[in-house]
């Protein structure tokens, strides 16, 4: 089964917990100094927040999957609509181990679908020495490449193969 992911930047992390926590009627399932996660169960999300990004707001969406064959069927379904990927294969974001991939609608937010596969102790292991203090986890907004680079494992600029602009 699957489980929508919302992650958030935020300015201060003590008062958006307090919030939060008050809106879900939960206490975060993880918190660091510089992030919180719930795990709520109705309805189903992951639903996280951090300090590492630039500016308050989305920094991105997507969907976790119980495990590694539902995410074999959100790639296949993504690859099916013609909509570029960067497959991360398996990757260290947020506290955790995870199988990942993602995608970027035609307004530029980035999609994450991922398969956790297990915590660690930090937010990401071996970041390139160039990387940005944002959240690792979604993309930058910019001009739509070919090669699909990235900053510390966002895709940056991934194009959507169809001009489609259905929903």
């Amino acid at each position: 089964m699957n489980r929508f992911h919302v992650h958030l930047h935020v300015d201060d992390l003590a008062k958006s917990i307090g919030f939060y926590s008050k809106l879900f009627a939960a206490e975060p399932t993880r918190v660091e100094a510089d992030y919180a996660k719930w795990m709520i169960e109705d309805p189903r999300i992951n639903f996280a927040i951090s300090t590492r990004g630039n500016k308050p707001g989305i920094d991105h969406l997507g969907f976790q999957t119980d495990s590694a064959e539902e995410l074999d069927v959100l790639k296949a379904r993504a690859d099916g609509a013609d909509m570029a990927l960067q497959d991360d294969g398996e990757t260290t974001c947020c506290y955790a181990r995870s199988e990942k991939y993602w995608i970027t609608d035609p307004q530029g937010i980035a999609w994450e679908q991922f398969h956790t596969l297990g915590n660690i102790p930090v937010f990401h292991e071996a970041a390139p020495a160039d990387a940005t203090a944002s959240a690792c986890c979604a993309p930058k907004a910019g001009a739509v490449v070919a090669a699909a680079p990235t900053t510390r494992g966002k895709p940056i600029g991934i194009a959507v193969k169809s001009a489609s602009s259905c929903c």
